[in-house]
């Protein structure tokens, strides 16, 4: 009969014991699965960074690209600047490797390519008392231009990025589409491409502002929900043994 007793009192806190051993063992194995996309990430865009610049896709093939097959590719491309329709993106801090901290903006610059079709450049980063010297229509140079750098698919929006105000030049995401039909562009990339840095360190916009950091915390995540897991085995356990003594005493 005490057993019998036993065994019921057990019942129900084991079924929930059980199905949160499966959840957590579920979440470890999936951050451990996490963690080899992970790792395979961060190993294909080192070798994509790494590789000598290849030509652009050309523009037939820009409607079917995928940001996945051409995320951070390292291309070369040639063509002449339009400044007089690029956008200055806000930035509330600068690229930590580069000389300024920020805030500032990013310069995105339409390149016009021989054939008539345009990619978007994010030439670099400026400092927020630079904004005025590279406001639409201002000398930046001659626009002739053969730049090296790294294809970008559209930055996404989050629910705290402020809207873009094309008409105050207020811009807050490289979103090449965006650009486009503010600018009213037509034969624009789906993708931009951040420039590398030039061979003058002192020289705006600062290129390589690419931030190529993958926070990769799976192992611990994994680590985690498996500790969890055991401390539930030994939670139940602890009860298990105490409830075995009352029924022996009884």
């Amino acid at each position: 009969m005490a057993k019998r007793s036993l065994a019921a009192t057990l019942i129900w806190p084991g079924l929930f014991t059980a199905v949160g051993l499966a959840l957590l063992i579920a979440l470890g194995v999936w951050q451990l699965h996490r963690l080899a996309w992970k790792e395979g990430l961060i190993a294909e865009v080192s070798a994509r960074v790494g590789a000598p610049p290849v030509g652009l896709p050309p523009e037939s093939a820009w409607p079917s690209l995928k940001p996945a097959d051409y995320e951070y590719r390292h291309v070369r491309a040639a063509g002449f600047y339009d400044f007089a329709h690029q956008a200055l993106i806000f930035r509330a801090l600068g690229n930590p490797r580069g000389r300024y901290g920020g805030p500032g903006y990013l310069v995105l610059t339409p390149l016009k390519l021989s054939d008539g079709a345009i990619v978007i450049v994010n030439r670099g980063f400026i400092p927020e008392d630079k904004k005025a010297a590279f406001s639409g229509g201002a000398d930046q140079g001659p626009p002739a231009a053969e730049i090296i750098g790294l294809m970008r698919s559209p930055e996404s929006r989050t629910w705290f990025t402020p809207a873009d105000d094309p008409a105050a030049g207020q811009w807050f995401t490289r979103d090449p589409f965006a650009i486009a039909a503010a600018m009213k562009l037509d034969r624009v990339a789906p993708f931009t491409i951040d420039a590398d840095a030039g061979p003058d360190p002192a020289a705006l916009p600062e290129g390589g502002e690419t931030i190529l950091s993958f926070p990769n915390n799976h192992l611990s995540y994994a680590f985690t929900w498996f500790g969890m897991a055991l401390a539930l085995i030994g939670v139940f356990g602890t009860f298990a043994w105490k409830k075995r003594e009352e029924f022996a005493r009884d």
